[in-house]
């Protein structure tokens, strides 16, 4: 008797999950390649950060905080 509960439960999400994704509206090609913009920023960000985790030298840290103020101000431009 559980797994009868568990496929319903299953289908049910499934069922919810295709409601919200016609419920959204369809995002225009300028939308789509702001977001893919704003991830490859987001990961160039993630990335930079963790470099500059593990730097030594002092104007190797420097420039990655020029680089990592120059990702930030690209985001805040999106």
């Amino acid at each position: 008797m559980a797994r009868g509960f568990e496929s319903k439960s299953v289908e049910s999400q499934q069922e919810e999950a295709q409601r919200r994704k016609t419920l959204k509206p369809a995002m225009t090609m300028e939308e789509k390649d702001r977001e893919a913009r704003r991830a490859g920023l987001e990961l160039a960000l993630a990335q930079t950060q963790a470099e500059m985790g593990a730097a030594c030298r002092p104007a190797h840290r420097d420039m990655l905080k020029l680089r990592l103020e120059a990702i930030q101000a690209q985001i805040r431009n999106l």
